[in-house]
């Protein structure tokens, strides 16, 4: 079974405080882009018996042990549920890391769907949904896959409206790596969120008032430690985009055209992504 797990953007990110059990509430919409992993997953006749789920990349290089990795907590998550019969997954990588994608989440999303299907385990959008956020945040929003409103500490999800028909997106990523525990730790926290500064408020709204209304929180104190991300959205605006931002934690930018650009500059070469949505 081949599946195509796909990134996101985030369209604003407002961060208002820190709960309780240290994660913070914020708020933000995802959007799902047709930026995309490649993603098999077989049944495996002749498996290592210590590993039910054999591991298998190509692509951008992967860091950390193979049982780390989101997939394979996703198939030892409904293994120890359902009791799977052994697995071997290809991962053909595409989506960097780091760059505030939910590459890594989508990934995992798509594994669940993708065994629930394979071994017809019967599990709703709603049950997949609860495994998927107990393997991170961003995870149950690919369940679905449709642009949605979230809130609380991510996982909670509405959805929402967003014509972006006729647009063209623009995707850059120059390589750098953006930590989300450091972009927490320096971000400027909002407090009490008045409804005329929200992203919910101002989704509703055209996509050129955006530039001036909806916000990343995470830009100012990721810019400053990686300047050169700043000079991307700038170049971005320079390029006739209505709207551009930081996608997530970054590192990765955005831009929204009401026409298909024509790029240029040495910037060009970090597009990693471009299409008509």
């Amino acid at each position: 079974m081949i599946s195509f797990p796909n990134a996101k953007i985030n369209i604003g990110l407002h961060v208002i405080n820190q709960r309780e059990d240290g994660f913070h509430n914020i708020e933000s919409v995802f959007y799902p882009t047709n930026f995309c992993d490649g993603l098999e997953i077989v049944t495996n006749k002749q498996f290592n018996k210590q590993y039910k789920c054999q591991f298998v990349s190509q692509g951008l290089k992967i860091a950390g042990k193979a049982e780390n990795n989101l997939i394979v907590k996703a198939y030892n998550l409904l293994d120890a549920n359902f009791g799977l019969p052994p697995v071997l997954v290809y991962l053909n990588k595409h989506i960097p890391m780091g760059a505030g994608l939910g590459g890594g989440s989508s990934d995992a999303a798509n594994a669940l769907i993708m065994l629930n299907q394979l071994f017809k385990l019967k599990l709703t959008n709603t049950r997949l949904a609860e495994f998927a956020a107990k393997l991170g945040s961003d995870c149950p929003f690919f369940i679905k896959n449709q642009p949605a409103y979230l809130f609380g500490k991510g996982e909670e999800l509405s959805p929402v409206k967003v014509n972006l028909s006729g647009y063209h997106l623009v995707l850059v990523h120059n390589g750098s790596h953006s930590n989300t525990a450091m972009a927490y730790q320096h971000v400027q926290k909002r407090g009490v969120l008045k409804k005329e500064e929200s992203v919910a408020f101002w989704i509703k709204k055209p996509v050129n008032t955006w530039k001036d209304n909806l916000f990343n929180d995470f830009e100012n104190s990721v810019f400053k430690i990686l300047p050169e991300l700043a000079y991307i959205k700038q170049w971005l605006y320079q390029q006739g985009a209505v709207y551009a931002a930081m996608s997530g934690s970054g590192a990765a930018l955005f831009g929204l055209f009401d026409k298909k650009p024509l790029l240029s500059g040495a910037l060009k070469a970090h597009v990693v992504h471009q299409q008509l949505l």
